[in-house]
């Protein structure tokens, strides 16, 4: 399809028939509108050759052939195109446009470690970043004034845009401009800016100074506003900091509340006594087991405004106490015979019918490794077959 057609003109068209020709079509593919993006896209490239005098010239004497040393057109963004013939942001409604002014960088994310123990009582850390800064003695320009020049070829925009007919369709290829190496601009080296050899920015180390409050959570974000790398015409990013918090060996966290295991000696459990927890910024918990309120193994316990600080607040949570009965080794004659005193008397064994025979056997001690095995046992015969043949299900042929 000829450039002409798809923007429904002659090819005698006058460059005020060519613009409102463009702007009805236009009008009428944006896609704000529902239009198809590729055909506004299609028309826009074919308005940005033939509104051009010299290109419309090539075009007309040598087809696509003539544009592809050019490339069609300059590149521009269609929405900014738009924008220059209708003025505001290219949306019908004055919004959903581009926004005006610099254009906003990256942002940098970082990661910082952080233990649990950092996150209940706040800590400072210190993160130093490489980052790039307009250089100073050019002001960003790359070298002196009027050195730095927009390259002709891609007309800024740092590729080239061509169009090539393929039977009735028009295909748009993009490829970087090779003239300016697609920077957009071209400088003559003898004028380039001696610090930052055109480049416009040096790079810099930059320390951060990082806050970790008490009660932050793993993910918990800090910003740092504008302090990622410099450009020309950009705003800066923002650095973005993220808390890892790393797992503790002893404390497990839900939200604002702490979970530990402790250990409780047999006689502390049944008769009372005391247990001692300790916890964190170098502070233990003493807690007092009252004599008669006898600890099974697996009691649960709460100590309440123990837990993490919330966050800003610095609200107290709850530490709850997972209770573990530690049982002696071993007991000595004179032990056993104190506990058939104070301990109730045993349970008789369960009455049997006259006709069961009896057999006397010996209760072994294993380890941990065949306890395991044990306990992951397959639990019948076809789970161990298929587990020794690699777990998966067998298949078989069918039988004509």
């Amino acid at each position: 399809m000829q450039l002409y057609d798809l923007l429904g003109v002659a090819p005698s068209a006058s460059d005020s028939e060519l613009k409102k020709s463009f702007r009805k079509k236009a009008l009428s593919l944006h896609p704000d509108k529902g239009g198809d993006p590729e055909k506004f896209k299609e028309v826009t490239g074919a308005y940005e050759v033939l509104s051009d005098p010299s290109r419309r010239e090539a075009y007309d004497r040598y087809g696509m052939d003539g544009l592809s040393e050019g490339g069609m057109g300059g590149g521009m963004d269609p929405q900014d195109l738009f924008s220059q013939l209708f003025g505001g942001g290219g949306g019908f409604f004055g919004g959903g446009g581009r926004p005006s002014g610099p254009k906003k960088g990256k942002d940098l994310v970082h990661r910082v470690k952080a233990t649990l123990e950092d996150l209940y009582k706040g800590k400072i850390s210190k993160l130093a970043l490489q980052k790039h800064v307009i250089c100073k003695s050019c002001q960003g320009r790359g070298g002196k004034d009027g050195a730095v020049r927009t390259c002709n070829s891609c007309h800024g925009q740092g590729v080239r845009i061509a169009l090539r007919q393929i039977g009735p369709m028009v295909q748009q290829t993009q490829q970087p401009c090779t003239d300016c190496n697609g920077t957009g601009e071209i400088i003559n080296e003898r004028d380039r800016c001696k610090e930052c050899r055109g480049k416009k920015v040096n790079q810099e180390r930059k320390v951060l100074e990082v806050r970790i409050d008490k009660g932050m959570e793993d993910g918990q974000q800090i910003t740092f506003k504008e302090e990622a790398d410099q450009a020309p015409n950009t705003i800066p990013g923002d650095v973005i900091i993220v808390v890892d918090e790393q797992p503790d060996p002893r404390f497990k966290r839900k939200v604002n509340d702490l979970f530990v295991d402790a250990e409780v000696d047999l006689l502390t459990a049944l008769a009372g006594g005391k247990i001692v927890i300790e916890h964190f910024d170098n502070h233990a918990l003493s807690v007092e087991v009252p004599a008669g309120d006898i600890i099974k193994p697996g009691d649960m316990k709460v100590l309440r405004g123990q837990g993490m600080p919330s966050y800003r607040h610095h609200e107290m949570g709850d530490l709850y106490v997972n209770l573990k009965v530690k049982f002696p080794e071993s007991l000595s004659a004179d032990q056993l015979e104190a506990l058939e005193k104070a301990l109730p008397p045993r349970s008789l064994p369960k009455s049997l019918p006259n006709d069961f025979d009896v057999e006397d056997v010996v209760m072994d001690t294993i380890d941990d490794g065949e306890a395991h095995r044990a306990r992951t046992k397959p639990s019948t015969t076809a789970e161990m077959d298929e587990d020794e043949a690699g777990g998966g299900p067998q298949v078989q042929c069918a039988q004509g």
